[in-house]
């Protein structure tokens, strides 16, 4: 890392919101000067008066070590020597109004005190010796649009704890190797971690970061993070981090107003704050906030290997008037709604990372219609590799909480997303946002008794697997957590001592198992190909079918859904070749926690005309169940 002086080249770059590796001339950085080892330190404060580095060193003293401003992009800068790795830091900032005088974590910081402590501290972070080059040689194919990805959502400070040692968390080396362990033999593709990065308070889950280039101290140390990512590697884990660039917190320390004014955040109230959240917003259309957004983008990448971004509520970016009332906000230059500021940030950072990393992942958490979240920027688009399904998990979820008395009232929720889902790169959800503040569990939001319950949540994940678009499950669901998500404490792995979310978890295993294992079922995840309704109007018995195509026109895949608690027998589905069809998977399974009801291993095809298709399946479709087909090879 080049931690020399700022060239004029760099003062140009920083101008022009272009320094997209400013991280390496920014921050503290451990180093030696004519042979002597110390720290180079470095801020962007330009409406600032007086900047000096204060910590332990020193007796926080202000005024000890001064900074010098000798450039035109005010930027402060000063070596201190003796002042070695782990050194806890701060600047002490003047305001050019004399009147403002605050001490300030640094913005560009590696390493972050433990809450409730919130200096920065000095760290090195090439000294790391990874081991996942196999992983990065072969990344880009395993990241395709055409491959199979499944994301199991983590929070890592509730995942497990110790709680015979006063309810601790796990560590970051401690985490490692179980969680690697755990997603491998659950067959998820990638770990997404709720936002990791340096944050005040533990009930914001990492959603109002102060330290955006620090893994939080929570868990360890830098070089402790770098090694969990590269066990989940070493084990074909890809780490995905969910980024937060929408807003950041109020905390004094933090970035807001770091030198006295408003830097980091927009000037104007009614752009530069989320007054439901309590936080500030960026101000996107300043050059040297773009410079640290994308910078600090590109050093996750960079530093700690991760395969791809998650951005947090980029609705909230795109609209001026997001959650606010008439009066509240402003619009743009030519009148409309739309932040123009935000949406260019948003290309240049896809853009970059495209250019830099064309192996990685950005996804959007994007809740609205926008257009072409997920298409290139020179078709128009933002550049995102894919956009979350936040309706097709408000119509399922909403759907499947009905009685299934009352479900075939309801039956357009089941099918409206098929008039939709070529529009975008689609991830379907069930993330952490579901289970919490009053919703509930995934397994309490199904109606019925005990068994209907599960049977209900064994439906609900087989739609997310089976029909188009990538998969996203937060921790917990897939073995049927009982309780909502409580940040202050383990998921209650007890609960697998019962048969039912044994089975339960075993399903969702087998769910990963077949559809990475079946290219019809991942190949067109993306493309309006890749999915072909049977029959979507069977409302009077809740069933819908369709089948799953890839490349191979042979090689489909036919799923048949029921969602009554009424076994279907005899039930007539038209499919496209003749031949044996194998049962790949039955939720109905007694090893799952089912009935039993099915269809013995497979069927044969009779050469019967049967919805346009020239052969016809008589199935059996359990109660509450989904049953899976595909055709035999013949020899």
């Amino acid at each position: 890392m080049s931690t020399d002086a700022l060239t004029d080249f760099d003062l140009h770059l920083w101008s022009e919101g272009r320094h997209h590796r400013a991280y390496r001339k920014l921050g503290a950085h451990v180093e030696a000067d004519q042979g002597v080892v110390g720290t180079k330190f470095c801020v962007w404060a330009p409406n600032a008066a007086q900047v000096s580095v204060i910590g332990d060193f020193n007796g926080w003293k202000r005024g000890e070590h001064p900074m010098r401003l000798d450039n035109s992009g005010g930027i402060w800068e000063c070596f201190i020597p003796h002042v070695a790795e782990g050194t806890v830091y701060k600047y002490a900032i003047t305001s050019r109004r004399g009147d403002f005088r605050v001490d300030k974590a640094d913005p560009y910081g590696f390493a972050a005190e433990i809450r409730p402590h919130t200096a920065s501290r000095t760290c090195r972070l090439d000294d790391y010796v990874w081991s996942d080059a196999a992983w990065l040689t072969k990344r880009k194919p395993v990241q395709s649009l055409t491959a199979p990805l499944s994301f199991y959502e983590m929070h890592l400070g509730s995942w497990r704890r110790k709680p015979e040692e006063g309810n601790r968390w796990l560590s970051y080396r401690e985490l490692a190797q179980p969680v690697a362990d755990y997603a491998h033999e659950m067959g998820f593709t990638h770990v997404e971690l709720l936002p990791v990065m340096e944050h005040p308070f533990d009930g914001s889950w990492g959603y109002q970061p102060v330290g955006y280039f620090a893994p939080t101290s929570r868990f360890g140390g830098p070089k402790d993070f770098m090694y969990f990512i590269d066990v989940l590697h070493q084990n074909d884990v890809g780490v995905i981090l969910d980024w937060v660039p929408a807003h950041f917190p109020r905390d004094e320390h933090g970035l807001a107003y770091f030198d006295g004014t408003h830097l980091y955040e927009h000037p104007d109230p009614h752009r530069g704050e989320h007054k439901d959240w309590g936080t500030f917003i960026f101000d996107f259309g300043r050059h040297e906030v773009r410079n640290f957004l994308i910078s600090n983008a590109l050093f996750w990448l960079d530093k700690y290997h991760v395969d791809g971004l998650r951005v947090d509520a980029v609705a909230s970016m795109l609209y001026l008037d997001y959650s606010r009332k008439p009066g509240e906000w402003s619009p743009n230059r030519y009148g409309g709604r739309e932040n123009l500021e935000a949406i260019d940030f948003l290309r240049q950072l896809n853009e970059t990372v495209a250019t830099e990393y064309p192996d990685v992942l950005m996804i959007a958490e994007e809740s609205t219609a926008w257009p072409q979240v997920s298409r290139p920027t020179h078709l128009g688009g933002l550049g995102f590799h894919m956009k979350w399904d936040m309706g097709w998990m408000h119509d399922t979820l909403a759907y499947l909480k009905n009685d299934p008395l009352y479900r075939r009232y309801h039956h357009n929720q089941l099918t409206f997303r098929q008039v939709y889902a070529g529009s975008e790169n689609f991830t379907l959800p069930l993330s952490h946002d579901e289970v919490v503040y009053g919703k509930g569990s995934l397994l309490n939001k199904m109606p019925g008794d005990r068994w209907q319950k599960f049977a209900n949540l064994r439906l609900l994940l087989a739609l997310q697997y089976l029909q188009t678009g990538k998969k996203l499950l937060f921790m917990g669901g897939e073995f049927g957590q009982e309780r909502e998500w409580n940040h202050d404490s383990s998921l209650d792995w007890h609960l697998l001592d019962d048969d039912m979310h044994r089975g339960l978890r075993r399903f969702v295993r087998d769910l990963n198992t077949v559809y990475r294992g079946e290219p019809a079922l991942h190949e067109f995840d993306c493309l309006g190909q890749g999915f072909e309704w049977i029959d979507a109007n069977d409302s009077e018995a809740s069933v819908i079918s369709f089948l799953r195509k890839g490349s191979r026109p042979e090689a489909s895949a036919a799923a048949v859904f029921n969602f009554t608690p009424n076994p279907q027998h005899n039930y007539r589905v038209g499919v496209p070749v003749g031949g044996d069809w194998q049962e790949l998977l039955n939720s109905d399974a007694p090893l799952y926690g089912g009935s039993g009801q099915g269809n013995i291993g497979g069927v044969r095809a009779a050469p019967v005309s049967c919805h346009g298709r020239p052969y016809l399946l008589t199935i059996t479709v359990p109660p509450l169940g989904v049953v899976l087909f595909k055709p035999v090879a013949q020899a």
